[in-house]
């Protein structure tokens, strides 16, 4: 009888996951009819059986089965933001000295590592992919990738809206050759671009010169990325196949840059159009079909309503950048004003199940300035770009459609962010860095944290004057050795900050309240002075109190939040020094932290 129910139970799985994937099947399809609806059925229906056929390889090569998605983070995970040679020493493939650097240092900061882009490329820190099949060779190949998912989890860049102008696809398009000549795009000359929305300065248009003559493609982000064809189908099936041989190398995070850019139309902004959701949604149901513990993140560096679309449908991304989360930190902090950034938290987006945000600081990028629209007044974001000018940093703009440049990033490392302004720069720079860092780890969602960060990388000013690009400000290399030299000295910024903030994510992972799905309040709506925090799991709760003035602050928990049953005998503790409490009276020094939870 045993036996009996066993195979029932299995016929039951089999038939579940064979409608299951009928059903993500019909999904799939539906999609791309959907964004290729002025394509004859003819077209959709060859590139359907062809992304068919690649999904159904893989599940034969790989030896797996389609099986419901599963949501795949908790309160143990963070995210290490690093380029594949943020760390290099001479003779070595620089993937394989980050995997020393990581086991050795950075082990509960790196529990997944976002390695950015790694394949070859030309300029953009590696944004103008001219290869898809191949790494940089510096970098190493498919092999040191795959090593170092062996106790990483890693995060990898789909770059859908550009390419290289040295990719082979712009190479086949100026010699009028397939697939190039149907993946680059060109703008038609009747075309009314007037509203599309800029995120850089430069010419929309860069000319190409072609066997044909000289012609006009769209390039977004700079001449040396060249726009790709979404409109044509067929690009599905090269995407495809690159997040295959990711998968098959240990990718299982997928970072969607610049998203929101990659369907252009006559007479729109040519971004987040209906398209893109649509794609993104056909993404997740091939990334699905991979792997059940895929994630996609999308990175789009805008607004906060216009951010969070790609999560409301909860059938898009699993993740989205939070990106009011930085400028409202760093204005926070430089100025010892926390009013907006409070009144931000408190007002938290509801988000589906299963989705949630990630939270971050300092990145790869520069700090966005369009998050703050509707969050912050003019006056106010004059003042951070001031503050930021006075630490070292620049101001990188867009061109609007009426021609005028406008603010678009600040280019500065945190670390320089954190700065005094008095005479003594050091003065609670530290303290301010890790309270920044530590406010990331409060929040409810995913905690990212960006390696130079960590280890107290200054603007740097050498290779900016090298480069002469604003963002490798904030993109310091270390050399090996001397990397260890600072990490191996307990006094050193770098050694200090990875201390801390090792066993701060240390103790988070023991803290169920500290959940991605974990309920979040902000107990501090109306002051500017404190961030308190308050995180809770059942009848459990944390609140983690920050200070973000200069000076010793007494704050008192309002006993309304406190779990009833302990009312008559309150035992509290902080859980970041272990100090107790017998009351709700908390001493807080300057920029300090705490976590306080019951005993």
């Amino acid at each position: 009888m045993q036996n009996s129910n066993n195979n029932f139970e299995d016929l039951f799985k089999v038939m579940k996951n064979v409608s299951e994937k009928n059903l993500d099947r019909f999904k799939l399809k539906e999609l791309l009819e959907l964004i290729y609806h002025d394509h004859n059925s003819e077209d959709i229906e060859l590139v359907f059986s062809k992304l068919l056929k690649i999904l159904d390889d893989f599940q034969i090569n790989s030896g797996s089965s389609q099986l419901k998605e599963i949501i795949p983070w908790n309160q143990t995970h963070s995210v290490l933001i690093t380029y594949a040679d943020s760390v290099s020493r001479d003779g070595e493939s620089s993937l394989v000295t980050l995997k020393l650097i990581l086991e050795r240092y950075f082990q509960e900061l790196s529990e997944i590592v976002h390695i950015l882009p790694f394949l070859k490329s030309t300029s953009d820190g590696g944004f103008a992919v001219s290869s898809h099949k191949l790494l940089d060779e510096r970098f190493g190949n498919w092999d040191d990738l795959k090593r170092l998912s062996k106790k990483h989890i890693l995060m990898a860049d789909l770059v859908l809206n550009h390419v290289s102008s040295s990719h082979p696809w712009v190479q086949q398009f100026i010699k009028g050759q397939e697939p190039g000549l149907s993946n680059i795009l060109v703008p038609s000359k009747d075309s009314d671009w007037d509203n599309v929305i800029r995120p850089r300065n430069s010419s929309l248009f860069s000319q190409i010169n072609t066997n044909e003559g000289p012609k006009q493609v769209w390039t977004t982000f700079g001449s040396d990325q060249i726009d790709l064809n979404w409109q044509n189908p067929k690009i599905f099936l090269e995407f495809l196949n690159l997040i295959i041989d990711y998968v098959n190398n240990g990718v299982k995070w997928f970072r969607l840059d610049a998203v929101g850019f990659i369907w252009k139309e006559s007479g729109t902004t040519c971004l987040h159009l209906p398209q893109a959701h649509l794609i993104v949604k056909a993404l997740r149901i091939k990334l699905t079909t991979l792997l059940r513990e895929g994630v996609l993140i999308t990175e789009t560096n805008v607004p906060q309503k216009e951010n969070l679309s790609y999560l409301e449908s909860e059938d898009e991304a699993h993740m989205a950048y939070n990106f009011p989360l930085p400028p409202l930190l760093l204005e926070a902090v430089m100025t010892s004003r926390a009013d907006i950034l409070n009144s931000w938290i408190y007002d938290w987006p509801k988000l589906p199940v299963n989705t949630t945000l990630f939270n971050f600081t300092a990145s790869h990028d520069g700090v966005g300035l369009r998050p703050l629209e509707g969050l912050m007044s003019d006056g106010r974001i004059k003042d951070l770009l001031i503050n930021c000018e006075k630490r070292g940093g620049l101001v990188s703009h867009r061109r609007l459609s009426n021609g005028e440049d406008k603010p678009y990033e600040l280019n500065i490392s945190w670390w320089s962010a954190m700065e005094d302004s008095s005479r003594d720069k050091e003065r609670f720079q530290q303290s301010r860095f890790i309270l920044s860092q530590l406010l990331v780890m409060a929040l409810k969602g995913v905690p990212a944290f960006y390696l130079p960060a960590l280890l107290a990388s200054n603007n740097d000013i050498k290779r900016f004057s090298i480069t002469g690009e604003r963002r490798d400000l904030n993109r310091e290399k270390f050399d090996y050795e001397k990397l260890l030299t600072q990490l191996n000295d307990f006094n050193s910024n770098a050694r200090r900050n990875l201390t801390i903030l090792s066993n701060a994510m240390r103790i988070r992972s023991e803290l169920k309240p500290f959940h991605p799905s974990s309920d979040m309040k902000c107990l501090t709506k109306d002051r500017p002075d404190v961030v308190t925090i308050q995180r809770s799991s059942g009848d459990n709760s944390i609140f983690a109190i920050h200070n973000i003035t200069e000076n010793k602050i007494n704050y008192s928990i309002n006993k309304d939040f406190i779990n009833p049953s302990l009312n008559k005998e309150i035992l509290l503790k902080d859980y970041l020094c272990g100090k107790e409490y017998n009351n709700l009276n908390i001493v807080l020094e300057p920029f300090q932290v705490v976590w306080i939870g019951y005993k």
